[in-house]
Order: structure tokens, then C-alpha cells, then sequence
């Protein structure tokens, strides 16, 4: 008898246990839908369950009450989107110009996902429930904003952009993504008024870079304008 006679094949993984491993994924698959249609108050977890094919009490194997779910689900939508974004930052040699296009492009994707309705979700359910902002704070708008600030910093310590406070510029950066998400949910969803979100952040990129633009005059508005 060989020594390789001794060596084990790898026992192959039964099919029960491959379910298991992707059972968080199909709740959160099936949450994000429940919140898009229902609201969070108006989701239950038993309804949840109901739409993954599983009991309630499966559901409790894996998150111990509804928030931590709907942690789940923003953490599933966001992150991803987010460590894109910074590998795209880190590794960038071009101009601070081309990679706010090229940002703005990332982004434009994340509106074909989830990332509208869970984004819409939590401004209507943000009075209601604190913590769901605040939850949305932490795992999305801090990271994306120190993003954003590094951005903009990269171009005025190039000379490619003229000296601004990154704080108050980064904002304008993501905020035609915001629109055209919550248009995505809403408006567009029930009136015929066009919106092709791809040309809104072309258009966006060349009236932003042009206002950064270190050869470009500053416009000073007065406080009485």
C-alpha cells in the first residue's frame, strides 16, 4: 500500500449544507424586495420567510431581529459599490478630471440594483425609525464622503483644481446620483417625463469640472444674490 493510499479525498459537500451557505443570501435577497414594496415597518420577518421558501424560526438561525436584517440588506446593496470605488481611487494614474467620469459612471451602474429602493426606503422610514439613518450614515455616507473628499483634494494638490474646501464640494458630486435613484423609485415609475441618467451626469461632470477647473474664474456670489 502506497502512502497516497492514506490520503483522504476531500469529502464533497452535501447538498443540504450548500443551501446553508446560501441561505443568508437569499433572505437578503427576499428582504430587499419586502422593504422596496412594503417599507420596513410594513415588513415582517415572517413574510420574509415566506418569500425565501423557509420557516420563521429559519430566519432567526442567521439574524437575530429585523434591523439586523435590514443591516444585512444595506451592507449588501452599499459595500460592494464601495470597495469598487476606492480600488478605483487607489489604483487611478489619469487626471482627477477623468476619475470623477469614471466614478460617476461606477455609480450610474449601481442604479440598475437594489441600491434605488434601499436608498428610497430609508428617507421615507428615516423619521420613523432613527436608527435606520443612522445605520445608512455609517455603512454608506461616511465612507463614500471621505471617498469624495480625497477625490477632490487629489485635484488641488495637482493644480488640476482651483483651492475649494472639499467638505463643501463633494456633496455635488453624488448628488445627481440621489436624484436620479429616488426618480428611478418614484417619478419615473408613474409620469412620462424623461430622465436618461446617463446624460444627466454627463452633462453634470462637465458643469462640475468646469467650476473646479484651476483655469476657470471662481464665481463669488454676494449674500444678497
Amino acid at each position: 500500500m502506497t502512502a497516497q493510499s492514506y490520503i483522504k479525498s476531500p469529502r464533497p459537500t452535501r447538498r443540504w449544507e450548500r443551501r446553508r451557505d446560501e441561505r443568508p443570501a437569499e433572505l437578503i435577497a427576499a428582504a430587499v424586495r419586502l422593504f422596496a414594496e412594503r417599507g420596513f415597518a410594513g415588513t415582517r420577518l415572517e413574510d420574509v420567510a415566506a418569500s425565501a421558501g423557509v420557516s420563521k424560526a429559519t430566519v432567526y438561525l442567521y439574524f437575530e431581529s429585523k434591523e439586523q436584517l435590514f443591516e444585512a440588506v444595506i451592507r449588501q446593496v452599499v459595500t460592494p459599490n464601495v470597495e469598487q470605488a476606492l480600488a478605483l481611487v487607489d489604483a487611478f494614474d489619469g487626471s482627477t478630471s477623468n476619475l470623477i467620469r469614471t466614478l460617476l459612471t461606477l455609480l450610474e451602474t449601481a442604479l440598475e440594483g437594489p441600491f434605488p429602493a434601499v436608498l428610497k426606503l430609508v428617507i421615507a422610514e428615516a423619521g420613523n425609525f432613527p436608527t435606520l439613518a443612522r445605520l445608512w450614515a455609517d455603512v454608506a455616507l461616511r465612507p463614500m464622503f471621505a471617498l469624495l473628499h480625497r477625490v477632490v483634494q487629489r485635484g488641488i494638490d495637482r493644480g488640476e483644481f482651483r483651492p475649494v474646501n472639499p467638505a463643501e464640494v463633494f456633496p455635488l458630486i453624488a448628488a445627481p446620483v440621489v436624484l436620479l435613484a429616488l426618480w428611478k423609485q418614484s417619478f419615473g415609475q408613474h409620469t412620462d417625463i424623461p430622465m436618461d441618467r446617463h446624460a444627466v451626469l454627463a452633462a453634470h461632470a462637465e458643469m462640475l469640472l468646469r467650476g473646479l477647473s484651476n483655469s476657470t474664474p471662481p464665481v463669488v456670489l454676494s449674500k444678497g444674490t
